[in-house]
């Protein structure tokens, strides 16, 4: 049966609901129960472990959700997790119809609770890929969730490299002043990134010159972001701020355990993984990649510093960038930039770094892009 403009406008109202809340490292979900010509129950997936969008939407309407139609932006799960199968729950309201947006890249799903609704006698409505009205919606829901469907398809995190500099591109001045370059909607911004990847990386430079928190300070955040630490030679001290684990867990990988030093961050509740050196005797990304791939951690925002972002670069692990630039010039030979390394030796070698998407944040730009390695 094709679509009407009214299954439209619903999955519409969905999507605005799903934009709600910071999951990770679940999807963002959304979901409307119509009967009639009304809307009887809405929800959407604040943070994993909280019930889904369907099930707040379905307990919203009541009684009301027999006979009725569930809009719902990505496919219902069908398993145990944190919290029981959304298939149970629609079906246990009675609901009739079932409009999805997506399907549910996640083997656990992948198609079965479609099915598992179908078998039970529910009228299940996909939106088409090639219907020129749904593209805009599934465009915005990929968006919306690229960690996710990131994770599930290429089977490890989505990484971004994030920066904050000056238009000529330096993160700080020579003397290593940092504070601030960007102003407090781009601030603002980037805390609603670390908690939309659910993870948080930087070297352990950063950590020694700025002492940073890299936490997301949100209302709306329940669980903060993993905090990882390159760290070679386990040079963290116990008094940083990453080590309050009270605050957010916090992750060390390093090459060199350092049993004496380990044991003492240990015990303050951060997690030290000591990994094989690469060539050039750091913490391998690849092997950082993998761990918290198997840990489930669907993205990983890389915030510094330059050299840090460009071992990512140069392993062929970014998948995008996001960029703030104030309207300010630092210049100097000494000052660092948002990508140090060695660089590439040819223009031709460049990464390219398109569509672009640009946000005003105050006097502050966003620049968005993804990464294409070169041929």
């Amino acid at each position: 049966m094709a679509l009407s403009e009214a299954d439209f406008r619903w999955m519409e109202r969905a999507v605005q609901l799903a934009q709600r809340g910071f999951p990770a490292p679940n999807p963002h979900v959304g979901a409307v129960v119509v009967a009639g010509d009304e809307p009887v129950g809405q929800g959407f997936h604040p943070y994993a472990g909280a019930p889904h969008a369907e099930v707040l939407a379905l307990q919203q309407a009541g009684t009301l959700a027999r006979g009725a139609t569930l809009y719902v932006t990505l496919e219902p799960c069908c398993h145990f997790g944190r919290t029981p199968p959304c298939t149970r729950a629609i079906l246990q309201a009675g609901v009739h119809r079932v409009v999805v947006a997506m399907r549910d890249p996640n083997p656990k799903v992948a198609g079965q609770g479609l099915r598992e609704l179908q078998a039970a006698g529910v009228q299940v409505e996909l939106l088409d890929e090639h219907d020129p009205r749904a593209q805009p919606t599934l465009t915005r829901l990929q968006q919306l969730n690229r960690a996710f469907l990131h994770y599930h398809q290429v089977g490890r995190p989505l990484i971004t490299l994030k920066g904050a500099m000056s238009l000529d591109g330096k993160i700080a001045t020579h003397t290593g002043d940092s504070k601030w370059i960007t102003g407090e909607r781009a601030r603002h911004e980037a805390h609603k990134l670390r908690a939309e990847h659910g993870c948080v990386l930087v070297g352990v430079n950063t950590v020694l010159k700025d002492d940073p928190q890299l936490t997301a300070r949100l209302r709306r955040v329940k669980h903060q972001p993993l905090r990882v630490v390159l760290d070679s030679r386990l040079r963290t001290p116990l008094t940083a701020r990453i080590t309050h684990t009270t605050d957010a867990p916090t992750l060390i990988f390093c090459t060199e355990p350092m049993p004496a030093h380990a044991a003492a961050l240990q015990q303050q509740g951060v997690e030290v993984i000591a990994l094989p050196p690469d060539a050039h005797q750091r913490v391998p990304v690849t092997g950082v990649v993998e761990h918290l791939a198997r840990r489930g951690i669907i993205g990983v925002l890389v915030e510094g510093g330059g050299e840090v972002a460009a071992s990512f670069l140069q392993a062929g692990l970014a998948d995008q960038i996001a960029f703030f630039y104030a309207p300010m010039l630092i210049g100097g030979r000494d000052a660092p930039t948002v990508l140090e390394g060695e660089g590439v030796a040819k223009i031709a070698s460049a990464w390219r770094a398109e569509p672009l998407t640009l946000k005003r944040l105050g006097s502050d730009w966003l620049v968005m892009a993804t990464l294409t390695r070169p041929p």
